[in-house]
């Protein structure tokens, strides 16, 4: 199915299953059934776009066990988590351990399929901005080393002036150095400039957290 986005349905119940994908499929979304935790990390390969809807309480690996497991192999697609009305402390828990919301059984349509199309519209702009800093990243690399020193400075809000001072060129120099910058960054504006430096920062800080 290439990068088409697919809503992956991880529950014991087959009643469950099969009423599941006849609603998501009745709004467009394609869909893949999972009896199991394990048949879904057996079979499927992260890297993929769209959500996983899967049930907080399943034999064997649970919904809680199951985010960990995500967690840890590096899964990025969003989890919606189902649950009895008993089980909200558990589905607490699990939003705790990443999962974007929870669903409480029985379920009303319009409210689980709102859920599903906010998943998939937060892991959309997600994998935008994370290929948005690897592309920026790319830019970055390409700076001379006279060339980030500039731009350092002028993310910190330095005048011209004061960056001249601090790297012993003249003005005239920092100017140059910073068209150069522009046109290398690609940034029409030094706002811009700004907000380019100020994303590959922020997705190298998200990258680094355990």
């Amino acid at each position: 199915m290439g990068n088409e986005a697919i809503i992956h349905v991880v529950d014991d119940d087959l009643a469950v299953r099969q009423s599941l994908s006849f609603l998501l499929a009745s709004d467009g979304l394609p869909v893949r059934l999972h009896q199991s935790a394990s048949a879904f990390l057996a079979t499927v390969e992260d890297g993929l776009t769209g959500c996983i809807l899967t049930d907080v309480r399943m034999p064997g690996i649970d919904g809680i066990e199951f985010l960990r497991r995500l967690k840890a192999r590096g899964f990025t697609m969003p989890v919606i988590v189902m649950t009895g009305h008993a089980d909200v402390p558990l589905a607490v828990e699990a939003m705790k351990q990443g999962a974007i919301d929870f669903i409480e059984k029985p379920f009303n349509d319009d409210l689980l399929l709102a859920a599903v199309r906010i998943g998939l519209d937060r892991h959309q702009r997600e994998t935008q901005h994370q290929a948005q800093s690897v592309e920026i990243a790319g830019r970055l690399k390409a700076l001379s080393e006279r060339e980030k020193q500039v731009l350092d400075r002028l993310v910190a809000g330095k005048a011209n002036k004061v960056i001249a001072f601090e790297l012993d060129i003249s003005p005239r120099t920092v100017e140059i150095y910073r068209a150069n910058v522009m046109t290398k960054m690609r940034a029409g504006s030094l706002s811009e400039l700004v907000r380019f430096a100020l994303l590959v920062e922020n997705g190298s800080e998200t990258t680094a957290r355990p």
